[in-house]
């Protein structure tokens, strides 16, 4: 294992990893405890009591979260016609049908950060999963980003929305934003994912449904939350 560099060590001494953090407290330390020269991202692991290797129990969705990521989004758009003319007018970064299906089968380009399609476009766009599926890029009806409604969904996406999916452990990992948000910004966020994850508790999942959560930046340490706090933040920071 790499040897962590003095910064990390640093910060990580600040942390006390024998205790769980109120989200107000690990925000801030997690604030406290930055130290890249850049704008770094924070980040939420969310330990879940499913096992997803039943379909029953997998977890995936997507959540517009109101202040966004931080990070501008590229987004593409697969349609025709008026469709097409609609996605350019939400903002869309490029539309197109069979020709940017071509230029990314042929170049395998992909300069873009988020795919959308309308449902007519899928058996065409299908062709491009070996590209677009192991990238997280494939258009999913599941995330809204298999639709008709173009304008909503690049207006969305625009705005901050968040796809997540449950890893092969149990574990989400969403980001919330960039430390230069700050505290409230961070926590309103992260209360707007929360509510999403916690409306999409399968009926199946037994027991515990988050058994632990952690807030970290790019570069610092991982800082553990009481996962029964959840509700509580819910109430205080949700814009509901």
């Amino acid at each position: 294992m790499a040897k962590r560099g003095k910064k990390y060590r640093a910060a990580l001494a600040k942390v006390d990893r024998t205790k769980r953090y109120t989200f107000e407290e690990a925000v801030k330390l997690a604030l406290e405890t930055a130290y890249a020269k850049f704008d770094e991202t924070v980040e939420v692991a969310i330990n879940l009591g499913v096992d997803p290797r039943h379909a029953d129990q997998m977890v995936r969705g997507s959540v517009v979260l109101p202040h966004g990521t931080g990070k501008k989004v590229k987004v593409l758009v697969f349609a025709k016609g008026d469709k097409a003319k609609e996605a350019k007018e939400a903002g869309a970064d490029y539309v197109g049908d069979e020709d940017l299906i071509k230029k990314i089968k042929e170049e395998e380009w992909l300069e873009f950060d988020k795919v959308i399609a309308t449902p007519d476009m899928m058996p065409a766009v299908s062709k491009l999963g070996k590209i677009l599926g192991p990238r997280g890029l494939m258009p999913s009806t599941k995330t809204g980003t298999v639709t008709f409604d173009v304008a909503r969904a690049v207006k969305e996406i625009k705005a901050g929305k968040v796809d997540f999916k449950v890893d092969r452990a149990g574990v989400l990992h969403v980001p919330v934003g960039k430390v230069s948000f700050g505290e409230k910004k961070l926590l309103e966020n992260m209360a707007a994912l929360f509510d999403t994850v916690l409306k999409l508790k399968p009926s199946a999942a037994r027991g515990q449904y988050i058994k632990g959560v952690t807030i970290s930046t790019t570069m610092g340490p991982g800082i553990k939350v009481n996962p029964n706090d959840v509700r509580e933040l819910i109430k205080k920071y949700s814009g509901d």
